[in-house]
Formats: structure tokens, C-alpha cells, sequence
């Protein structure tokens, strides 16, 4: 008995299931969010002080840290990008 599930990716097991685009989606939101969270502990920003840089509120810097929250819109990551002094590039592949 073969299995032929041998070799194969977990790209490719995603794939079949058809939950590779959100796997990704929520993958991409983690990373930015981790790296907002790195850029604002490196240079001693408070969550406080991130808001008014990026003229918003609190909750709407909370929903954009949570990893687990990807419904988040690109002007509020590219507010947040700039913030830190960084610039948000996107691409497609």
C-alpha cells in the first residue's frame, strides 16, 4: 500500500484542503504585527504614544497588534509602518 501523501508539502496539503490563501493571510498578519511590536519595543515606544502617531485610537492600535485579528485595513498598517520610521512595501509574486 502506498501513501500518497509521501513527499508531498504541507504547501500542497493546504492547498488541496483550499486553506492555503487564509493560512497565508493569517501568516502575513502575524509578521506584521510582530514586527510593528519589535520596531515600537527597539526605539521605546508605548502603545499610547504609537496611537498618536498614528492618529488613532488605542483599540484600533490593540486590533492591529493582535495576530489573530487579520481584518485590518492597509492604511492603518501603512500608518503604523510609518510611525516607526519604516516603509510598508507589498508585492505580488
Amino acid at each position: 500500500m502506498t501513501n500518497q501523501h509521501i513527499g508531498s508539502s504541507f504547501d500542497d496539503f493546504l492547498q488541496e484542503e483550499g486553506m492555503q490563501e487564509e493560512a497565508e493571510a493569517h501568516a502575513i498578519k502575524r509578521v506584521l504585527a510582530w514586527q510593528i511590536e519589535q520596531a515600537m519595543s527597539a526605539q521605546g515606544i508605548t502603545k499610547k504614544e504609537m496611537a498618536k502617531r498614528m492618529h488613532t485610537s488605542r483599540t484600533q492600535l490593540d486590533r492591529l497588534l493582535d495576530p489573530e485579528n487579520d481584518k485590518v485595513q492597509l492604511d492603518t498598517v501603512q500608518r503604523a509602518a510609518s510611525a516607526v520610521g519604516r516603509k510598508l512595501r507589498l508585492e505580488l509574486s
